[in-house]
């Protein structure tokens, strides 16, 4: 079930169906329990958590409640996307306790911004909502598999999040639902933010560096930073940023460094180029709202720790190494019992350091190319995909157009399109989309046109 981003008052009139309302109210659930093949939830041992495993064909997906309500794991075509720390697995440390990285476990997670400590504007971290004991509930299985996890209220704060977490039965595509609830007596305005860690070692917790790891967005056309993007910790003349094409490339290179962008594209991608795997991370942005730091999305990259002033040395171990990548809602006041959620989807597909950019349907490696020779038109491309089904190509001429089934596509299978096809000699424009398996268009992968273009006057056109 999918919501749009928006703000409800305490009696959550339009928000939520009966069983959010129920769930929020503390009153009993009823569940959906139709089973069907290919999509189930399942309680499990995960890496000696207490886990819920959520599958179908494509994706595994790991949650462990007892650790602030994290995704832990996502697994895809064999590949595990996500970063888990070696010295925390399976650990569930007392909330009292003090230590090494914040007891930082990896997965995925949602926090508050602003963050610091000056005032009571800002979150000083940790506490309820980042490790603390959630509530799961098993919200269906069958065509859709879902679960809500309700997390305590923080003091600090006054806000408590609760986020559904769902997945279809014949796609890998991931959709999060988060919540964010004033529980306490005044109006209290704050962001919510979606942080995914993701290893740039191989184990993880290594020294064994993956180099071929990027953090990916499209910058703003006007932004209100000067290049783009602002580095807002770690070197100004960090190599790892560069901007090009309207898009910023943030490559791992083991200096601890965050940076703030202001895009307005709403998506960003973690591109795994040792493995070939690529996600893709979605959320609506709002041109016309306040973000904090005015930053709708942030990479972080851990590295290797600052030296002490005092000693010259290294004040603790590395971090991770791993990249955060993290996606912001607005700042929205909420009065007393009033809540705002944020809605997610994540793509995992398979493409390489070739990334380009990405569309609804899929990723794009090496765009899509229409030539025109003797033995037929040439079509090339390599792409990944978000849906099994078929690539469709569109042909457009004087007179009208015309589609025809390429070939048969699976997100688990880089897409190298290289074919020769008869197309009407006054063929000008050229699209390419992805239609799925139950026959729904998916959207272009590309549209170019043909090189060399027709004849004006149509003197070949048959």
């Amino acid at each position: 079930m999918q919501f749009a981003s928006v703000r409800t008052k305490a009696r959550f009139p339009t928000l939520f169906s009966a069983i959010a309302l129920s769930a929020l109210l503390g009153l009993p659930l009823q569940c959906q329990t139709t089973s069907a093949p290919g999509c189930q939830v399942q309680a499990t041992n995960y890496l000696g958590w207490k886990a819920e495993e959520m599958s179908n064909p494509w994706v595994t997906l790991e949650i462990v409640p007892q650790i602030g309500g994290r995704l832990i794991q996502v697994t895809f075509g064999g590949h595990d996307f996500l970063y888990i720390n070696p010295l925390l697995q399976g650990q569930v440390v007392p909330l009292e306790s003090k230590g090494y990285g914040d007891r930082n476990y990896g997965g995925d997670k949602i926090w508050p911004l602003p963050e610091g400590n000056q005032d009571e504007q800002h979150w000083s971290g940790g506490g309820n909502l980042d490790d603390a004991p959630f509530t799961l509930q098993v919200l269906s299985s069958g065509p859709t598999c879902a679960v809500r996890l309700t997390g305590p209220v923080d003091p600090e704060i006054g806000q408590r999040y609760i986020r559904d977490i769902s997945i279809g039965a014949d796609t890998p595509v991931i959709s999060f639902h988060v919540v964010m609830q004033n529980m306490s007596g005044y109006p209290r305005t704050w962001s919510e933010q979606t942080i995914t860690e993701y290893p740039t070692s191989h184990p993880a917790g290594s020294d064994h560096f993956n180099t071929k790891f990027w953090g990916v967005t499209a910058l703003a056309p006007s932004s209100a930073y000067l290049k783009g993007y602002h580095v807002r910790t770690g070197p100004a003349d960090n190599p790892a940023f560069s901007a090009k094409d309207g898009t910023l490339r943030v490559h791992w290179n083991d200096i601890m460094q965050e940076v703030w962008i202001d895009s307005q594209s709403g998506w960003l991608a973690a591109v795994d180029g040792s493995t070939g795997y690529t996600m893709v991370e979605r959320h609506h942005v709002d041109p016309t709202a306040v973000y904090p730091g005015k930053a709708s999305i942030i990479f972080y990259s851990s590295g290797e720790p600052t030296p002490s002033p005092a000693t010259g040395q290294n004040a603790g171990p590395r971090e991770g190494p791993f990249v955060e990548a993290e996606m912001n809602s607005p700042m929205v006041e909420l009065a007393p019992g009033e809540t705002y959620a944020m809605d997610t989807q994540w793509y995992p597909t398979r493409m390489g350091e070739d990334f380009k950019t990405t569309t609804y349907s899929g990723v794009i490696g090496t765009p899509l190319t229409a030539t025109a020779t003797p033995a037929g038109l040439v079509l090339s491309g390599s792409f990944g995909v978000f849906y099994a089904g078929d690539l469709v190509v569109h042909l457009y001429g004087r007179g009208g157009g015309s589609a025809a089934k390429l070939m048969p596509v699976i997100p688990t299978e880089p897409v190298h399109l290289q074919t020769t096809i008869n197309a009407p000699p006054n063929t000008a424009r050229v699209s390419v989309h992805l239609v799925d398996s139950h026959g729904l268009d998916r959207g272009p992968l590309g549209e170019v046109p043909v090189n060399p273009p027709p004849p004006r006057d149509g003197a070949n056109a048959r």
